[in-house]
């Protein structure tokens, strides 16, 4: 493990002082401020991306077909956002259309949301504000300077306290996959005003470890930490779809999950899964490490293969 990696284990999780780390007012926050802690850098010290450039997928010549990509479809219009340059960055303040939008990848997690950026009657920028809860990245609007949970999809601290954000459908695949898909798609370019080196993974081998960097307030040991896993939130009820689960059942799942009749559809060759509803949209899910969607949802069920598939809390 080298370069960030090696910086966020160099520098302790700092208790919290007073009410407030990193500049940020912790008082009265939703989550314990005490699990509030941090990753290492400063705030912007992992620097969102607020002006972003794409080019055509055809001039996208540094993206191997196997590389990993956030995708999104919106408003007519299709981006891919490549992890290699996600995990330097985090956070990117985008628009389709007249529509703000903000991407949101949290190496530690491997969590990928995309959100509106609109909420309370107007539109917010977001940065990286250095905290995590529950090992997953905590950023901030700079707006209020309010400090939001990626997997919570909320604000956690004043004065937007309790605030949610709309969870838009984003696809965690290939670029084969996506490309194939989309093929008018943009990309994120690698001019981003920044001088990274896109070509190396400052988490190679976190991936495949057993090893959490950060303490979370729920663990489960029934799969690997960074196993990966689909979730889906529906009236209040969560449920995860362990990948491995998925290649073992034989083409579409149906199920159910509150009162809604779904499908999930999974691709074992580029490793990405979604769920759509019983007319075939594209259901709100997010992909991740087993650890982190237990740590935010305990209560979760889990989809196992079996003859007769059964939930198990």
């Amino acid at each position: 493990m080298t370069g960030l990696v090696l910086l966020l284990l160099a520098l302790p999780a700092l208790s919290v002082c007073g009410a407030t780390k990193n500049g940020f007012d912790l008082s009265g926050a939703l989550v314990p401020a005490g699990e509030i802690l941090s990753g290492g850098p400063p705030r912007d010290g992992i620097p969102a991306i607020d002006q972003p450039r794409f080019i055509a997928a055809a001039e996208s010549h540094a993206l191997r077909p196997s590389d990993r990509v956030l995708g999104l479809s919106y408003q007519g219009i299709s981006k891919a956002y490549p992890i290699a340059i996600l995990n330097w960055h985090e956070i990117v303040n985008d628009r389709f259309g007249e529509q703000a939008v903000v991407i949101s990848f949290c190496p530690l997690c491997g969590t990928g949301m995309a959100f509106s950026a609109r909420t309370r009657g107007q539109s917010y920028h977001f940065g990286v504000s250095g905290l995590l809860y529950n090992s997953d990245v905590l950023f901030y609007d700079r707006e209020t300077a309010s400090l939001w949970s990626q997997l919570l999809a909320q604000a956690v601290s004043v004065p937007l306290k309790g605030t949610r954000l709309s969870q838009l459908p984003l696809t965690h695949t290939t670029w084969r996959d996506w490309q194939k898909r989309h093929p008018d798609s943009l990309v994120l370019s690698r001019d981003t005003g920044y001088r990274r080196d896109y070509n190396r993974d400052p988490y190679a081998g976190y991936t495949d470890s057993q090893g959490i960097f950060f303490p979370v307030r729920h663990k489960d040991p029934r799969f690997h930490p960074k196993a990966r896993v689909l979730g889906i939130v529906i009236d209040g009820q969560y449920k995860a779809y362990p990948f491995s689960e998925l290649a073992r059942a034989p083409g579409v799942i149906e199920d159910r999950l509150a009162t809604k009749n779904i499908r999930i559809l999974y691709d074992e060759r580029s490793q990405s899964a979604s769920a759509q509803d019983k007319d075939g949209r594209e259901l709100v899910s997010t992909t991740g490490f087993w650890f982190a969607w237990y740590a935010f949802h305990p209560d979760t069920l889990v989809y196992r293969y079996r003859p007769e598939t059964q939930d198990i809390p």
